[in-house]
């Protein structure tokens, strides 16, 4: 719950230092003195937006911080410690400052957050019911909410969440993947072919390259033999002179001076290795040439290769030797498209699969949703019959369609009905009820439904305008009633609400002329019983008004 509000320099209010109990707090004063400056100044710790003109004029910035006890609710102390924002107290800060040129910044346990930081703990911690709040019951989304809230069946919810979003997931990949095969049907024909042709050439890495080489040698094959046989005829075979033998006579020569001079031996040394090279070069260039065949077969083969390769490679934009690379890249491209044909025959079982589990879900959910509907009705119903709507009925229509588009909410659509008059029959809300009708039964809604829901802070701001008298006092004791489970705030300018208060605070303004100032402070029994008797008879408290404020007076 809320237990301290400190307020620098917001609006009209130069420093407000609140402590806060639990129960059921009145918040009364003069009209204008700002009975709601409070509330505003906490929205903005729970989130709200900021506004430059929110600073108190001639301030450089203002400052809000709202102290919270966690004892009892888990939620909050989960959410902080998921969010590595806890604290070793059980307590929890939130703070919000606002400077003069607008700029906002945003606190939880000292630690800066964004706002929606704020704004996701703020929700779990305080629910503020202003005076125009009744004008959101006409809106189905908000009907949703309230009977959801009042059910509490949080599992059925997260489950068909949970089945919606998978669902949405899946249907998601399934349109994109339908889309890009229509887009792709006329590129896989294109691949096909292109494919098949690769696949029939089935170009080998490296291959190319030797095709080249082998088809050089073939069209060069009768040169190669003349001047291979030249070269062996000049090295060994010509009978006439050779290399070898020229080579071999030097050798001789060269030997048999060398007792005269043993510097030849190193000369006949190298003399004899070149006498081998050349007879080993003799030899491999004897077998080389032995190996040539003119075979005009090979060669028309190699050439159509060639041909056809080169051709291949102009018509893919690519190099002779980079169409295997080119092949693989095109094939996977067509392996990806006919796999996108598989993938979406999966998906289309996958979501009919979890549709039918969505439905079951959603089924389930309806099921919750027509038993505490009819619960619900019957309370607000009892609570207009005590509100002066003697007649009053009050119902809540469900209507499921297992066809309809689904959603995260299930596949039923609200209305609250509502008859006002004898005889007259239950009609849409929106339709029937008038402004101050539809303000009482919003507030029997939020009565009913906070008793269940598990935010610990309920804030009413004059959720009570355009009422009066037995009526008024049946709305105290409903807050009051609530007080005793939740903390409740609520801002009033009636006795008969106010007197319901466990405590009542007194908001006030002052002025010197140049500035004014708002401050409020919580009332002792005498100064309430005082305040009571000014809401009944104005600014002149007789003996008689405070006779009728001390029957007003709740202890």
């Amino acid at each position: 719950m809320l237990t301290q509000l400190t307020i620098t320099n917001f609006a009209i209010v130069k420093f407000l230092e609140l402590e806060l109990t639990a129960g059921m707090t009145s918040i009364t004063g003069e009209t204008g003195a700002g009975k709601s400056i409070a509330i505003d100044a906490l929205g903005l710790c729970l989130g709200d937006r900021a506004d430059a003109n929110m600073v108190r004029p001639g301030a450089k910035k203002a400052e809000i911080s709202a102290r919270f006890s966690l004892a009892n609710i888990p939620a909050a102390q989960r959410w902080l410690r998921e969010n590595e924002l806890d604290n070793e107290h059980g307590d929890c800060i939130l703070r919000r400052t606002i400077t003069h040129e607008g700029r906002s910044r945003g606190y939880i346990n000292s630690i800066p957050v964004p706002l929606s930081q704020l704004k996701s703990l703020g929700q779990q911690l305080v629910h503020i019911h202003g005076q125009h709040a009744h004008q959101t019951l006409l809106r189905p989304e908000i009907q949703m909410q309230l009977l959801d809230g009042y059910a509490g069946h949080k599992d059925l919810l997260r489950k068909v969440k949970d089945s919606y979003q998978g669902w949405q997931f899946l249907n998601k990949e399934l349109r994109h993947l339908q889309q890009q095969q229509a887009e792709n049907e006329a590129k896989k024909q294109l691949l096909e072919y292109q494919v098949q042709e690769l696949d029939e050439f089935a170009l080998l890495p490296g291959e190319f390259e030797e095709i080249e080489k082998e088809h050089k040698k073939l069209a060069n094959c009768g040169s190669l033999m003349e001047q291979c046989q030249a070269g062996i005829d000049m090295l060994y075979e010509n009978d006439e002179v050779n290399a070898l033998g020229l080579m071999q006579m030097a050798a001789n020569r060269v030997e048999s001076e060398a007792d005269n001079d043993p510097a030849l031996a190193e000369i006949c040394t190298l003399l004899q290795e070149a006498i081998i090279q050349v007879e080993e070069a003799s030899s491999q260039l004897r077998h080389y040439t032995e190996s040539l065949e003119m075979d005009p077969e090979q060669f028309n083969h190699l050439d159509s290769r060639l041909s056809q390769g080169m051709q291949l490679a102009r018509k893919h934009q690519v190099n002779p030797e980079e169409l295997p690379q080119k092949h693989q890249a095109l094939a996977k491209e067509l392996s990806n498209i006919s796999s996108s044909e598989e993938r979406i025959i999966q998906l289309e079982t996958e979501l009919a699969g979890i549709r039918q589990r969505y439905l079951d879900d959603a089924l389930k959910l309806s099921k919750s949703r027509q038993r505490y509907a009819e619960e619900l009705g019957d309370k607000i119903s009892q609570s207009m019959h005590q509100l002066s709507m003697p007649s009053g009925q009050f119902a809540i229509d469900i209507m499921s369609d297992e066809h309809a588009e689904i959603s995260a909410l299930g596949i039923d659509t609200i209305n609250f009905s509502v008859s006002t008059n004898p005889g007259q029959p239950l009609q849409s809300i929106g339709k029937v009820a008038s402004g101050g009708e539809l303000s009482r039964i919003s507030l029997a809604l939020q009565v009913i439904t906070s008793q269940k829901a598990s935010t610990p802070t309920m804030i009413f701001d004059e959720v009570d305008v355009g009422i009066s008298g037995a009526t008024a006092s049946v709305v105290g004791k409903l807050l009051r009633k609530l007080g005793e489970t939740t903390q409740v705030f609520c801002v009033t300018h009636l006795p008969q609400v106010a007197g319901h208060g466990h405590q009542q605070m007194f908001v006030s303004k002052e002025t010197d002329g140049t500035s004014t100032e708002t401050s409020m402070h919580a009332l002792k029994p005498e100064q309430r019983l005082t305040e009571l008797a000014r809401l009944l008879g104005g600014d002149e408290i007789t003996e008689k008004t405070l006779a009728n404020a001390q029957e007003l007076l709740i202890q």
